[in-house]
């Protein structure tokens, strides 16, 4: 009976949807041409400016697919921006500048993060606290810990480590092909195996899935720990390109709201159980082409920060009409 009940929810991933990636791209593309040639900045046409630009992608980029995973679960992460931090301080406070000690703070990094993802996906499937809440408090408890024992750059990575932000093979940057590899992985992930399945079937229906025989407290825990497991590679990432870590740099980058926004731009529902990872890096692309077209134009960082904000209210607003839509 269970087996029979479990295979319309094992169904429940969608086809090959890429609306809003075969959309946003696009147009993001045309933009950033646009403003290059409007501008007299045709050098960011060459292939040098145009890695520059795919490079802005990867730091929201990574954290962005673990926050996809989590929100196709139906629940939410807003601990990523001070874990993030966390990654970023702890990686270069343990390795000291010593390449020796690379892999020791790499898994000293992936261990504390997998533990603040256990710890959410507890409180979120377990205790049953609301998944806003409870990541909230488990950011404001690093933010808390980062702020009470540093105040500023903690120790400096090795200078081998900066090859993860800075070399290349070919002509490839080692750190876009680290963010092409791991969106390849967790797409693979949901739609070739039995755990993606789940993803979706939890986040669209977690009653119906627990009586289809999924352990949907499992399901989110992983979510959870996936997700915050991302940002710990997006902290080694900052650090390796700042040369050492900083307790504010995940803050500063509102690496917690931009991963929901570009998410929920790419066609994710914040309800959970539908969307993907492509439209989430469509979503990215297309606030690396905003900041390289703001960058080119002139526009004031802080009148940037009021139109990424329009954006993300935008975002948000065409969510709420989609989901309107759908269930219409």
């Amino acid at each position: 009976m269970s087996d029979i009940a479990a295979r319309p929810h094992l169904r429940t991933r969608p086809g090959l949807r890429l609306s809003a990636t075969t959309v946003i791209a696009p147009l993001a593309a045309v933009a950033f041409v646009v403003t290059a040639l409007a501008t007299g900045e045709q050098a960011q046409l060459s292939w040098t400016g145009i890695s520059g630009l795919l490079e802005r992608m990867v730091a929201l980029g990574i954290v962005s697919i673990g926050q996809t995973l989590v929100i196709l679960a139906g629940s939410i992460d807003l601990s990523v921006a001070h874990l993030i931090s966390v990654a970023a301080v702890l990686s270069s406070w343990v390795m000291q500048g010593d390449p020796g000690r690379i892999l020791e703070a790499v898994a000293a990094v992936f261990a504390v993060c997998a533990v603040v993802g256990l710890v959410n996906g507890l409180l979120v499937a377990r205790l049953a606290v609301n998944p806003l809440i409870a990541t909230l408090g488990t950011g404001l408890i690093l933010k808390g810990l980062l702020s009470t024992s540093f105040d500023n750059f903690a120790g400096a990575v090795a200078p081998q480590f900066q090859f993860f932000a800075y070399g290349s093979i070919g002509p490839l940057p080692i750190s876009l092909l680290t963010l092409l590899i791991l969106a390849l992985a967790a797409s693979l992930m949901l739609r070739r195996t039995v755990f993606g399945a789940h993803l979706y079937a939890v986040g669209g229906n977690a009653a119906g899935a627990r009586l289809a025989g999924i352990r949907t407290e499992r399901v989110v825990v992983a979510g959870h720990i996936l997700c915050s497991l991302l940002a710990g590679v997006t902290g080694l990432y900052l650090a390796a390109r700042l040369g050492s870590g900083a307790p504010w740099v995940g803050k500063d980058g509102l690496y917690d709201l931009e991963s929901i926004a570009v998410a929920v731009i790419g066609g994710t529902f914040l309800t959970g159980g539908r969307g993907g990872v492509a439209g989430t890096l469509a979503g990215v692309f297309l606030f690396a082409v905003l900041d390289s077209a703001f960058t080119m134009i002139g526009i004031d960082p802080f009148f940037q920060q009021i139109l990424r904000g329009v954006i993300v209210v935008a975002a948000v607003a065409a969510y709420t009409f989609r989901t309107k839509a759908h269930v219409g």
